[in-house]
C-alpha cells in the first residue's frame, strides 16, 4: 500500500474554471474599451476585478464543469461571468480616468 503525503500528491490539474473563461471574455471585449483594451497591465487588472466578483469553480477537467451543472446553472454562470467582466471594465476605466485627472 502506498502512503500519500502532501509531497506525493500532484494538484497541478486542479484549477479555477472561471479563470480561463474570464481571460477569454476580457480579450473578446477589450476592443469596446479603447482606453483599456490595448494595455496588458489594465487588462490584467480587469481580469482580477472580474474574478474577485465570481465564486471559484474548481475543476480538474473541463468535462467536470459541464457534467455537474444543469443547463440553467450553465446559463446563469455565463451571465454572471459576463456581468462581472462588464463591471470590471467599468471599474478599471473609472479608476484610470481618476488617476489621469490627478
Amino acid at each position: 500500500m502506498t502512503i500519500l503525503t502532501p509531497a506525493t500528491v500532484d494538484f497541478s490539474s486542479v484549477r479555477n474554471h472561471n479563470e480561463r473563461a474570464v481571460y477569454t471574455a476580457v480579450r473578446e471585449h477589450a476592443e469596446r474599451y479603447p482606453g483599456i483594451g490595448h494595455s496588458p497591465e489594465l487588462l490584467a487588472d480587469v481580469a482580477c476585478v472580474a474574478l474577485n466578483r465570481l465564486p471559484p469553480r474548481y475543476i480538474r477537467h473541463e468535462v467536470d464543469f459541464v457534467f455537474y451543472l444543469s443547463d440553467r446553472e450553465r446559463v446563469d454562470s455565463e451571465r454572471h461571468l459576463l456581468d462581472a467582466v462588464d463591471y470590471a471594465f467599468g471599474f478599471v476605466q473609472a479608476r484610470t480616468a481618476m488617476r489621469a485627472r490627478g
